[in-house]
């Protein structure tokens, strides 16, 4: 039983998250870390092997610096913050995902196959309002891949925050006389649960210290 801490509990992501893990049958859930909750990120982690954190940019590289000098695997989906300072930090590995979405990551990796031959591009995202950053991870992450593979990415990447979304993003590609978009679109945060539990299952396994990207897992 692979037994796991859950920081930001009390949050949407985190009750989605806590319910994931309590019904896996080869998890345990046994700290749940919130200011709402009363209970820190320290006390949650005390008999715990991975900790999913789901907070804020301005919390989570503490809450991950925390767990990674107990020895605590961490598999991040906090967005906003910079965790590449922590690479290498700890006792422990450190997993980040701008999304966890399955379908958010096979979005990303066709429209990285699709920049060679579709230069010209740009990425409107779409979130809930109550979303902190903006852009939002999955959005740069996008960017990064596209630019890598040759795309042309148009800034600025347009942003949305809206009451009644969740989480949604599209590429569009122009070319002489044509377009393509390519979009996911995120209905429940459920969607979020098969690639974080497969995250938390992996995250003490990685092949180095610090990974970026659900493909990593999905792909590599």
């Amino acid at each position: 039983m692979i037994k796991v801490a859950v920081s930001g509990a009390a949050g949407r992501m985190g009750e989605t998250v806590c319910r994931a893990v309590a019904e896996a049958e080869d998890m345990e859930l046994v700290g749940r870390a919130d200011p709402r909750l009363g209970t820190s990120v320290e006390e949650a982690i005390a008999d715990a092997e991975v900790m999913v954190d789901f907070t804020t940019p301005d919390a989570a590289v503490g809450n991950a610096r925390a767990a990674l000098e107990r020895g605590v695997h961490v598999v991040m989906g906090t967005t906003g913050a910079d965790f590449a300072q922590l690479a290498g930090s700890g006792r422990a590995n450190l997993f980040v995902a701008p999304n966890f979405a399955i379908g958010a990551v096979l979005m990303m990796e066709f429209a990285r196959r699709a920049a060679p031959h579709m230069r010209e591009c740009e990425i409107v995202e779409l979130h809930h309002d109550r979303k902190l950053d903006a852009p939002s991870g999955t959005a740069k992450r996008t960017a990064d891949l596209l630019r890598s593979a040759g795309a042309n990415v148009h800034e600025p990447i347009h942003s949305v925050r809206l009451p009644g979304l969740v989480a949604h993003q599209e590429v569009i590609f122009g070319g002489l006389g044509e377009t393509l978009t390519i979009r996911h679109d995120t209905t429940s945060r459920e969607a979020f649960m098969p690639g974080v539990l497969l995250a938390i299952r992996r995250v003490r396994s990685l092949p180095e210290r610090y990974v970026v990207g659900l493909e990593r897992l999905l792909f590599d």
